[in-house]
């Protein structure tokens, strides 16, 4: 009686249009004529599915989230490394006064930050590209080779705070006897920072990739906020963007769900395997 209504409120925001969603994926809207008036929906099974996974702009899209993972994740983890290993050797009061500064972009919300970054991007009004050209380095980052790029940046500048505090969090647990035990037999902060710290909290960087996984499996904001600015950018750049066209300019909701439950099996299956390796790093 006292777990029923998570158990209603669960079923009725997830499991309800989870089930819905796979009804629309197994299904599709016939339209007769010229397509006026409304259509038939039919039973097509697996149809949808077999579209999707057979459409090359969809397997496109794969192929440009995989790049982006590629240079995201080892970018945003050092970059969030770093910054909880300078944390956990400030004093108190600049502690507070980084932490802040650091995690600040987390706060700001997707479509906000991409709209910053693309004002920053934009040749004509950007000072950021007139200061770079000023210095004789002239770079259009919404171009066919620098738009992946400025997406990666984007998302690094946003999710780089929140992964460090995970990580910062982790090295509060830090034994400090054994910290001091190597600075006792001599170790630099530097050392004790790359060969003592960083490798302890191994489990947390399973953490990040976790989430990191899923996060990038959802990229959509970003590049569709930069397609209004860039021509590099189409409708199907990424997986998402794909369904987003698939249901609100095709018209085909069978299409768009199937390839959202697509990502969403991806996710899940890709979140099983790092939670695997994660696990047997940590027997080791």
């Amino acid at each position: 009686m006292l777990i029923s209504p998570f158990i209603v409120l669960f079923a009725l925001s997830y499991l309800a249009p989870l089930i819905y969603a796979a009804w629309l994926s197994l299904h599709s809207e016939q339209r007769s004529g010229l397509g006026f008036g409304g259509g038939e929906t039919i039973f097509v099974g697996l149809g949808n599915y077999s579209t999707v996974l057979t459409d090359p702009a969809f397997l496109s899209s794969f192929r440009t989230l995989a790049m982006y993972f590629i240079v995201y994740v080892p970018l945003m983890t050092i970059a969030a490394l770093c910054a909880a290993l300078l944390l956990d050797a400030a004093t108190a009061k600049l502690r507070r006064m980084f932490q802040l500064l650091i995690f600040l972009p987390h706060a700001v919300p997707g479509i906000i930050a991409a709209l910053i970054w693309g004002y920053l991007y934009t040749p004509s009004v950007s000072p950021l590209v007139r200061t770079l050209a000023d210095g004789g380095i002239s770079i259009n980052f919404l171009s066919t080779e620098w738009v992946l790029p400025s997406i990666i940046n984007i998302a690094v500048w946003e999710w780089t705070g929140y992964n460090m505090i995970i990580l910062f969090t982790a090295l509060q647990a830090v034994n400090r006897e054994l910290i001091e035990a190597a600075r006792i037999d001599g170790a630099s902060g530097w050392r004790i920072a790359w060969s003592v710290k960083a490798p302890i909290v191994r489990p947390a960087y399973a953490v990040i990739l976790l989430f990191t996984v899923i996060g990038s499996l959802q990229l959509f904001s970003e590049p569709l906020v930069l397609r209004q600015m860039s021509t590099a950018v189409n409708s199907t750049f990424v997986p998402n963007m794909w369904a987003y066209n698939a249901a609100f300019s095709r018209d085909n909701l069978g299409e768009a769900t199937a390839a959202a439950l697509i990502l969403a099996l991806l996710a899940a299956g890709l979140s099983l395997v790092v939670t695997r390796w994660s696990n047997r790093s940590s027997e080791k």
